[in-house]
């Protein structure tokens, strides 16, 4: 039978065939796809093919084979550098929750975040949530964060999960496809969820004062069908967002802006280091390309995934 992953645990697999029934899947052996050596085989949003187990009283069975995908999002895992973990797959377009404190989200996430989209040919939209919270201060600085991602070329929008503002904008856009929510921790993912899809009540959970971190509320990604021909996904906070699998020479193509002007460079294969004639430079001395931006391409050319941390932004 054929089915795609709602669910995974690590172990169990939850696959709904294209009848809407689910069956509790597990794996037998190895699974190698495609040379990636992942922490998890098979990922939320992977269609499957898969044997019942007969005389089970249960809908079990046993995935045989993953189709091929047509994209995937992946990030190395933080403490295990060798490691990588892939976050789900066949996904149409992507939502980033932003919050400028509480928990604060860093530009250098939010560049990694975006730096992976790219290469694995995901739409990324930036949502800016908790702004029913901020001083006039916070919102001006929202407004230049935005201002600063829409001239790199993405959308971003301004919401409140909490009190609906722009909910229905989200909704709109995820009409008709797999979306995947993502952030870290206490950005507010399943208080979107719930505002966008009500019955679904997933578990939400206060900040942590003592560290202005997010609790762990959703511990494994799940995807969930709305009731407005739309599916989504939920994933579990992320602290940081190691980039995997990428040449020098190609980093500079994953920040639109840089790519956009690529081809005024002097040199064809220009890295936007010590070359003269550099275009993505002079735009930068210029004031057209963000120096937050430009320092976080540094930072993933030197291969620092450990600098996520830092808010080149605020060091500006």
């Amino acid at each position: 039978m054929q089915g795609t992953v709602y669910k995974s645990t690590g172990s169990w697999y939850q696959v709904k065939t294209e009848d809407g029934d689910f069956y509790e899947c597990r794996i037998k052996g190895k699974f190698r796809i495609q040379g990636i050596k992942s922490t998890n085989p098979v990922a939320v949003g992977d269609k499957v093919i898969f044997d019942p187990e007969e005389g089970a009283d249960d809908k079990t069975g046993v995935i045989k084979k993953i189709l091929e995908r047509d994209n995937y999002i992946i990030r190395k895992s933080v403490n295990l550098s060798k490691q990588t973990h892939i976050i789900a797959s066949n996904i149409d377009q992507v939502f980033l929750l932003v919050t400028l404190n509480n928990p604060p989200t860093l530009t250098t996430f939010i560049d990694r975040f975006l730096v992976t989209a790219e290469a694995y040919d995901i739409t990324a939209v930036l949502l800016f949530n908790k702004i029913d919270t901020y001083s006039i201060e916070e919102l001006a600085e929202v407004k230049y964060l935005a201002e600063m991602y829409r001239s790199a070329g993405y959308e971003c929008i301004g919401i409140s999960a909490k009190k609906g503002k722009n909910v229905d904008k989200v909704k709109e856009m995820m009409t008709g496809k797999t979306s995947m929510i993502s952030g870290h921790s206490g950005t507010g993912k399943s208080t979107l969820i719930n505002a966008i899809e009500p019955s679904l009540d997933l578990k939400t959970a206060e900040i942590s004062r003592q560290h202005s971190q997010g609790q762990h509320t959703t511990t494994f990604a799940e995807m969930f069908d709305l009731s407005f021909d739309a599916r989504i996904i939920d994933t579990p906070g992320i602290k940081g967002f190691g980039v995997v699998d990428m040449e020098r020479e190609e980093i500079g193509d994953y920040f639109p802006e840089f790519f956009e002007r690529k081809q005024d460079c002097k040199f064809h294969n220009c890295l936007h280091l010590e070359e003269p004639k550099c275009a993505v430079k002079e735009a930068l001395e210029n004031g057209e390309i963000a120096w937050s931006r430009y320092k976080s391409y540094l930072q993933i050319m030197e291969g620092e995934d450990d600098n996520y941390r830092i808010d080149q932004y605020q060091n500006k």
